[in-house]
């Protein structure tokens, strides 16, 4: 049973139980084309940490790590548009980094949070990044996980990346919209199959929410196709090394051994991700390496909770603390 618990310039937080007894609220902030959901642990004056997930997951990517870090904050992990249980972009509009930007921010405002962290993975990691970088007085800390906090794009192939967004959503809307109806069963064998190394309790997590039920026959994936499709507003690696330089948060980059740099680069890719890494180290921040996989912060987030932990409690607990965060 869900009950409203209080409206916040339209945003609505609704009380759900977990067997963790641990109560968390569902989210739902009001844009232009509908919603953006997601869930929130923590005390309602608790320091902000925002929770941005991955390419094709969903805000339950971190229902295993919130629950072991700090209690002091606050957290709120969100659906991006297209994914979950948000709603998808209207019809003709692209996905694109700079539009989840816009969402952060919206999300942001929304929720009136003046200064805030973000821990983000994988692609949610990326548009941290650029949030972080286009509004640097928001951010006092970003942690990446399994990212790097921008994913450049070779110049000579920055013209085929878009032309293939392009071409592909041209010609998605000449087709018909039907989504493929599983059993539950199915697809949980589906995510397993594209993601070998996520553990069948992780895909039972990410389909609460990566699942719609159709009818009594079965379910359809949630999110938008549409996020399938190329970006169409790729960044080269002199445009990410600029926007890194404006960041103005502590950086914790989290890598896991068995992680995106292997399972998703290309070998030139890996030459602009070892200088994006390199510039991190060189400005200071903190770069660890532990053993796992691409989910390792959602199929064994113990591995992880202590960086985590211990970099929230140095650089955003202990530091500031008559700063007022209203959330």
């Amino acid at each position: 049973m869900r009950v409203l618990l209080q409206t916040l310039r339209g945003v609505r937080y609704c009380a759900t139980s977990t067997t963790m007894a641990k109560e968390v609220s569902e989210l739902c902030v009001p844009v232009p084309w509908g919603e953006i959901r997601g869930k929130v642990w923590g005390p309602d004056h608790g320091r902000p940490v925002l929770c941005l997930h991955g390419w094709a997951d969903n805000c339950g990517t971190f229902n295993t790590l919130i629950p072991l870090l700090p209690k002091e904050c606050r957290y709120v992990a969100v659906d991006l548009a297209g994914h979950g249980l948000s709603s998808h972009r209207p019809p003709g509009d692209f996905y694109s980094f700079p539009a989840y930007v816009a969402d952060v921010r919206r999300v942001a405002d929304a929720l009136q949070l003046r200064k805030f962290s973000i821990i983000g993975h994988s692609m949610g990691a990326d548009i941290a990044g650029m949030f972080s970088a286009l509004y640097p007085e928001m951010v006092d800390a970003l942690v990446l996980l399994d990212a790097y906090g921008f994913l450049p794009t070779d110049l000579k192939e920055l013209c085929k990346v878009l032309r293939q967004g392009m071409d592909e959503m041209l010609q998605f809307e000449k087709t018909e919209k039907k989504k493929r109806v599983y059993t539950y069963e199915k697809a949980v064998e589906r995510l397993l199959a594209a993601n070998p190394t996520m553990s069948e309790q992780s895909v039972h997590i990410l389909l609460e929410r990566g699942l719609v039920q159709v009818d009594e026959a079965g379910f359809v994936l949630s999110r938008d196709l549409r996020v399938n499709f190329k970006n169409i507003v790729p960044i080269s690696l002199e445009q990410s090394l600029e926007m890194q330089s404006r960041i103005q948060a502590s950086v914790l980059v989290v890598l896991a051994e068995e992680g995106f740099n292997r399972i998703f680069f290309e070998p030139a890719q890996r030459k602009f991700t070892s200088t994006l890494l390199q510039c991190l180290q060189d400005r200071n921040h903190m770069v660890v390496k532990v053993p796992g996989d691409h989910h390792v912060h959602l199929n064994k987030p113990e591995v992880i909770t202590s960086f985590v932990s211990d970099f929230l409690r140095t650089k955003v607990l202990s530091q500031s603390n008559n700063t007022q965060h209203k959330l």
